[in-house]
């Protein structure tokens, strides 16, 4: 079960077009990547990794991905929560809390 921080409440709004990548880590570490359309067409970003308990490692929300489309920033935002857990999951030997 994942504890959702501020950040994600912030930046929830269920009634836009958006993608979601959602993955378990070998080591438990959950990591959730979306990206949306706003209203305006502009791709935004929230990346959520999440230590085995549930406890938030990292929220950020990016409001504008400028020049991407949503498959490339979803990508990226994988890339980047993967490189997050594995410097502060468990398989690191720490937990940081960066929210």
């Amino acid at each position: 079960m994942r504890i959702r921080g501020d950040v994600f409440w912030t930046w929830a709004d269920p009634t836009l077009h958006h993608r979601t990548h959602d993955e378990t880590l070998g080591d438990g570490t959950f990591i959730d990547v979306q990206v949306r359309l706003s209203r305006t067409g502009t791709t935004q970003m929230f990346i959520g990794v999440y230590a085995p308990a549930g406890m938030a490692l990292l929220e950020e929300s990016f409001e504008s991905r400028p020049g991407e489309s949503m498959t490339t920033a979803l990508a990226w935002g994988v890339a980047r929560a993967k490189q997050v857990a594995r410097d502060c999951g468990p398989a690191a030997g720490r937990f940081s809390h960066e929210m």
